[in-house]
């Protein structure tokens, strides 16, 4: 199991440092002069000038991408127009919000993972257990009702769903507040209160596909032979169902659900702009619409770190599950 966690993590490794590479290239390398986009209309030649000293733009490349990954490991100094020391991890300065980026993510990065995580752990618990249930009642009033859910729930879009939970929650039936974010340390009944829409809206979307492809994945799983051959043992169905047959159909859904929370965290700009909350998804389309390259560039690696972790985590748990992926 030590050596399989090895290779994962030099693996992500590789793949987060390939995504740096890509990133710096993509929003610091190109022919354009970033320095336009962060200093105000009014900049004369020589504060761009300036600016364009600060932010080490006239050194080659392959020191510059240095310099940024040095600050995150060990911090770096970015001078007195950019807040002087910046401690690791240092992902730089952003001129738009005259801050450290790492400032701002300190900030938006609690309220993503408010957003997703419980969120995740609603659609896990729906999707799966309806689709488990509505297998094991095939061709019953219970199936037919499940799938009259997903189909309802896949057909949907966040930002509707959203809007309806919103109109008649908080502006008809006035049960809830707006959505806000609160810090759970500081009040958790009102981190709930602001975040409970957005965590139904996801869930409601997610848990629709999870129960089609957990009732699909259990049908195939009760015919497999190993099942009826535990079945003919004489076991008793709660041990073929859920000693057996259970962990196999987990297995695949594993491997879906690690990739789709990793997307999610990521990506929750959608979730976000519709329940008005400020988080990672917001804040880089704020950065990429004010052309703060220090910002587009943080979001672009945490986004990629989400994705790479929740790939080992997805391999870790597989292995658990299957013990021959740790012979691969």
């Amino acid at each position: 199991m030590a050596r399989f966690l090895i290779k994962r993590l030099l693996s992500a490794t590789l793949t987060l440092f390939a995504v740096s590479v890509l990133a710096f290239l993509m929003f610091f390398a190109l022919p354009r002069d970033p320095v336009t986009g962060m200093c105000p209309k009014n900049c004369n030649p020589e504060r761009l000038e300036r600016v364009r000293q600060e932010l080490g733009l006239r050194d080659p490349k392959v020191e510059q991408y240095a310099a940024y990954m040095k600050g995150i490991f060990v911090g770096r100094d970015l001078g007195s127009a950019q807040g002087g020391r910046c401690d690791a991890p240092c992902l730089g300065y952003s001129y738009v919000n005259s801050e450290a980026v790492t400032d701002t993510l300190a900030r938006v990065l609690p309220v993503t993972l408010s957003i997703v995580l419980p969120a995740a752990i609603l659609w896990l618990a729906l999707g799966v257990g309806l689709g488990m249930i509505s297998a094991l009642k095939r061709g019953t009033w219970v199936d037919r009702l499940a799938i009259g859910f997903s189909l309802t729930g896949a057909s949907l879009q966040l930002y509707f769903t959203g809007a309806v939970l919103l109109i008649v929650f908080v502006y008809q039936l006035k049960i809830l507040p707006n959505p806000h974010y609160t810090s759970i340390f500081d009040d958790p009944v009102d981190w709930a209160k602001g975040l409970v829409l957005a965590w139904v809206a996801l869930a409601f979307l997610f848990s629709a596909i999870y129960a089609r492809l957990a009732r699909a994945q259990m049908l195939e799983t009760l015919s497999e032979d190993f099942v009826r051959t535990a079945r003919a043992k004489g076991l008793a169905k709660k041990t073929v169902y859920g000693r057996h047959a259970l962990r196999a159909a987990l297995t695949p859904l594993v491997t879906i659900a690690g990739l789709d929370v990793g997307a999610a965290l990521g990506g929750t700009v959608i979730t976000e702009t519709t329940f008005g909350i400020q988080g990672l998804g917001r804040t880089a389309v704020y950065a990429v619409r004010g052309g703060d390259l220090p910002m587009i560039m943080a979001t672009v690696l945490i986004a990629a770190v989400f994705v790479v972790l929740a790939n080992v985590v997805v391999d870790l748990l597989y292995a658990a599950i299957d013990p021959r992926v740790r012979l691969r």
